[in-house]
């Protein structure tokens, strides 16, 4: 069941006033997740007491009062460093020496009040729109049939389960709006420079960023405030009368777009037309040439792979490993600055684009670490080929709960992206949404 008060805004907000302590909030996040974790495969590690301890330290801090996170349970992806704990990044291959400190967002997140429960499943190194590894599948609590999505796969199903208000993820080729829309929840990737990236080697070359997942547009706005410094992001305000472009068509050749996720983005623009904004069709000028950026993709992981056993490495990711080497030779940064020259006409006449977030049904939940690199590869495009643009040019973009598919019983998304420094614009939208359509916050599990 829903619990109204299950969101960081309400619990900081009652820790902040006393009616709820930090301690309470967290025992309540660990009872949850100990009674729904093991049918859903969220979390690779929750850190009981430690959590419990470090709560109760956020009881004790003199500035208790002004937390704007005070007390609030939060999940953590796990690629990036928390102290003490080992960065397994979803891989056997991976050091077992634990962190020494914190990632910048995780220091940024507990200055701020919150308390990091555990730390959530990944596919290897995050390369995989789906989450499992050879020895567990991170499973849709709308469908356990069906993947969660990835690579935040494992953060998505812990908040859209209701076992934690709000998670931190990390987008590469689409990495938290993928899960968001699979799992039926909000979130959103910052444009480059808004929220410390620092990825693995060299983030895929810029493409991949940090950002919030949560069941609500405005805890999502408060956790984003918190990892960018940026306290006016999470006050979500009207964005008045809008250029709101709405463009369905797949940016694939070959790839089809199922009909109930095309019609949930033309029913967001239908809504958001009759709000006031001025919506317009208008196809995205998707770039002719994938090279660039399945370069930056392979090539990235490749990197990140560098110095690793290549024999602990699951056999998909070896492969992609081995296309990042000879792909490394056609990133080129002119690449970036082409379709953002392209992109930047296409914005002249319009505000914010809406698309789909998925071009089909998510793939089934199985060990997709036992397939080929390209069984894969054509799996993952074939279902989600709509996100990766705006990891490409750096842009800013947030997947929208809407509506459920009537085939699969599992939540529809829409994607809603802007320019560079639109991210209170896209919240403000997706508040607009919300409001409009509003979507259930959790699975009934």
């Amino acid at each position: 069941m829903m619990d109204p008060d299950f969101t960081a805004t309400s619990i900081a907000r009652r820790v902040r006033a006393g009616t709820l302590t930090p301690v309470d909030a967290v025992d309540d996040a660990l009872a949850r997740i100990a009674a729904r974790d093991p049918r859903l495969g969220a979390f690779v590690a929750v850190r009981g007491e430690q959590a419990r301890a470090e709560a109760a330290a956020v009881s004790a801090r003199p500035d208790l009062a002004s937390l704007p996170l005070a007390g609030v349970p939060i999940a953590v992806k796990d690629n990036v460093p928390v102290a003490g704990h080992r960065l397994g990044n979803g891989s056997m291959a991976s050091s077992a020496e634990p962190s020494e400190a914190d990632h910048p967002v995780v220091a940024r997140l507990r200055a701020a009040g919150a308390v990091v429960v555990g730390l959530t499943a990944v596919p290897e190194l995050c390369v995989w729109a789906a989450t499992d590894t050879p020895d567990a599948v991170t499973r849709n609590p709308w469908n356990p049939g069906i993947t969660s999505g990835g690579s935040s796969g494992g953060s998505a199903v812990a908040v859209a389960s209701g076992m934690v208000p709000a998670a931190h993820g990390a987008d590469g080729m689409g990495s938290i709006r993928i899960p968001a829309a699979a799992c039926g929840v909000f979130g959103i990737k910052p444009g480059r420079g808004v929220v410390p990236a620092e990825l693995g080697v060299d983030s895929w070359f810029g493409m991949s960023e940090n950002g919030p997942i949560a069941t609500t547009v405005a805890d999502a706005a408060l956790l984003l405030s918190v990892m960018a410094d940026r306290p006016d992001l999470a006050d979500i305000e009207d964005p008045g009368r809008l250029r709101i472009a709405v463009s369905v068509r797949s940016p694939l050749p070959g790839v089809r777009v199922d009909p109930h996720w095309r019609a949930a983005a033309e029913r967001a623009a239908a809504a958001l037309g009759a709000l006031g904004h001025h919506v317009a069709t208008a196809p995205l000028p998707y770039p002719a040439n994938p090279v660039p950026l399945l370069s930056r993709w392979t090539a990235g992981t490749a990197a990140d792979a560098a110095g690793l056993d290549r024999a602990l490495l699951q056999r998909r990711t070896r492969g992609h490993i081995a296309a990042g080497k000879v792909m490394r030779r056609w990133v080129n940064p002119a690449q970036v600055e082409s379709v953002d020259r392209v992109l930047r006409r296409f914005f002249t006449d319009h505000d914010v684009v809406i698309t789909p977030t998925l071009a089909s049904v998510p793939i089934a939940a199985e060990r997709w670490s036992d397939r080929s690199w390209l069984a894969n590869l054509v799996a993952n495009i074939r279902y989600a080929p709509f996100p990766s643009l705006w990891n490409f040019a750096g842009w800013p973009a947030a997947s929208v709960p809407l509506g459920i598919h009537p085939e699969t019983g599992t939540p529809l998304g829409v994607q809603i992206a802007a320019p560079p420094g639109g991210e209170a614009r896209i919240l403000a939208v997706a508040a607009q949404l919300e409001s409009l359509l509003p979507w259930p916050r959790v699975a009934a599990v």
